[in-house]
């Protein structure tokens, strides 16, 4: 019988593919029309390729790596060698090398401060489980906080305390006090370390594609042809001994011997589904916020910051824009600036005109590289959380309480209805790399279920 994958995302088009390669009927049903979740094209006026979603593979994602060759795509490096990152921490600003390792000229109890500060979470991180967080030494206590009560307790210095707050909204696109510290340490682990997920030198924005990160996933689908349906939006799961039949919102049904749930987890909740979901896999979706995120855009004629020595990147706890890149394409030209607006300042911009976000992502842009930057030829932005078949990125967080209470439910079938997703991944959680490696996993678990069938 015909697998049904929900979601042509990574994850999803991933399974298809596992599934078709092991000879396995596939037919992918997606919300959107386009592939490629939250990975997105999109081009500038001139056809510049840019990208709106997820966009950086590095060092140890050794499946995307592998796969980006398999589907005989390019990589180019994020532009960051030539010239420094820009710290602008408590009203101090300063510029700093941006290869791995290198730290941000602080005084000497700010430094001594975030020297311990690291070296106490990577600590803790090291000791997660990936596999089962739940099962974490004394995980129930590092479950029943926040981020920010270890932040506060932990740093000693105003900022230490910033670092730690800019590096959360960066990776989670949350503030930390909307997650569990057992999260922030189990997600640092699973993508090797904190420094890693923060990194571009050797980290985890190191390399992007050559004509965006959404030639992965429409290249996957390519390949898959008339397997992926777009304009599906899914509305109801129904299992049975015999199968699953699944309802679209436009009355078109279809039956299959398993399906595989790709959605984000508040996504998947959303869904009905009968028999109901247990009550911990109904409850555990309820818990899984997405983050706060707008992606901006900002176009020049040419990159005009590498001729004051700057790299594009710059770090602040002023926002609403903390975090920029230089986003040029390999020509480097056009110049493209990009930055995020994350956690609270993208909720409460969300709020707000385009024109006011604008002119405030220009304030920020001006602020870090100097008045030119206040006068792009073009603006772009990504309202992540408006995304109807999104609702948030980069990807859920789980807050205080929920790995210990409800973490197996998180990755465990029901039935015959299998999770993928970033969310799900043991290992680089939240990435790319995650959710092809947790479509694959899931594949093979479906045709595991296959061959015991008698």
């Amino acid at each position: 019988m015909t697998v049904i994958v929900v979601g042509a995302g990574l994850a999803g088009l991933a399974a298809a593919r596992r599934l078709v390669e092991s000879g396995q009927e596939v037919v992918v049903l997606e919300a959107r029309e386009r592939v490629g979740g939250r990975t997105e094209g999109g081009r500038l006026a001139d056809g510049t390729p840019v990208e709106l979603g997820g966009q950086w593979i590095g060092p140890t994602q050794d499946r995307m790596y592998a796969l980006v060759e398999e589907l005989g795509l390019e990589l180019f490096r994020t532009h960051n060698d030539d010239g420094q990152l820009l710290v602008d921490l408590r009203g101090r600003r300063s510029r700093m090398s941006s290869h791995r390792g290198a730290m941000p000229r602080l005084g000497p109890f700010a430094l001594a401060d975030l020297a311990q500060g690291l070296a106490r979470f990577n600590r803790l991180a090291a000791h997660t489980d990936l596999a089962q967080p739940w099962e974490t030494p004394h995980a129930r206590v590092l479950d029943g906080q926040t981020f920010e009560t270890w932040i506060r307790r932990t740093l000693r210095t105003p900022t230490g305390r910033a670092y730690f707050r800019i590096v959360c909204e960066a990776v989670f696109s949350a503030d930390a006090s909307d997650l569990s510290l057992l999260h922030a340490l189990y997600y640092s682990h699973s993508g090797t370390d904190l420094e890693t997920l923060v990194s571009v030198d050797r980290g985890a924005q190191q390399d992007r594609i050559v004509g965006g990160s959404i030639r992965i996933a429409e290249t996957m689908a390519a390949r898959l042809g008339d397997r992926v349906r777009l304009g599906q939006v899914v509305r109801r799961v129904t299992q049975g001994a015999d199968g699953v039949m699944i309802e679209t919102r436009s009355g078109e049904r279809f039956t299959g011997s398993h399906v595989i749930v790709t959605l984000p987890p508040t996504l998947a909740g959303r869904l009905e589904y009968d028999p109901p979901m247990p009550s911990w896999r109904d409850q555990l979706t309820q818990r899984l916020p997405a983050g706060s995120v707008f992606k901006v855009y900002a176009v020049y004629d040419a990159p005009f910051w590498r001729e004051d020595g700057l790299n594009g990147q710059a770090v602040s706890d002023r926002g609403p824009v903390k975090v920029t890149f230089d986003n040029s394409p390999p020509s480097g030209s056009p110049g493209v600036l990009m930055g995020f607006i994350e956690a609270g300042d993208g909720r409460e911009f969300a709020r707000r005109t385009p024109q006011e976000r604008q002119s405030a992502v220009l304030g920020c842009f001006a602020r870090y590289f100097g008045p030119q930057a206040r006068h792009p030829r073009e603006f772009l932005e990504r309202d992540w959380m408006a995304e109807e078949f999104t609702r948030g990125c980069y990807g859920a967080h789980l807050t205080p309480g929920v790995w210990t209470s409800y973490g197996p439910a998180l990755r465990e079938p029901v039935g015959r209805i299998h999770w993928a997703g970033a969310e799900t991944a043991v290992h680089w959680n939240g990435y790319m790399e995650g959710a092809v490696v947790s479509g694959e996993a899931a594949a093979d678990a479906v045709l595991a279920d296959e061959r015991q069938v008698p």
